[in-house]
């Protein structure tokens, strides 16, 4: 399973990395917009959105790319390690 990951911590994306691995999941992280996003982002299996630390620009531009390709989106308000553990904890449950 592929995710992406828009917004979060910089200091973090190693992390989210490891975290996403754990769980089965091949990770790209995006914290800060550098060029085009939708480019970047590809066609993955999950699009998690940390809400509270991402530009309303990014949020735009990840959401509008999901929508596109039929991408599921994750809104996550907390950007902690915790929080995405949870979150894949769900998701690959349910696959």
């Amino acid at each position: 399973m592929s995710v992406v990951i828009v917004g979060g911590n910089e200091c973090m994306e190693k992390q989210y990395e490891t975290i996403c691995k754990e769980h089965g999941c091949k990770a790209k992280v995006f914290t800060k917009e550098h060029g085009s996003l939708k480019k970047k982002m590809g066609v993955p299996d999950l699009l998690i959105l940390f809400t509270n630390t991402v530009s309303h620009k990014m949020v735009i531009s990840a959401s509008q790319e999901a929508k596109r390709n039929r991408i599921p989106v994750v809104h996550v308000k907390s950007s902690s390690a915790s929080a995405l553990h949870s979150v894949l904890a769900e998701v690959t449950a349910g696959a």
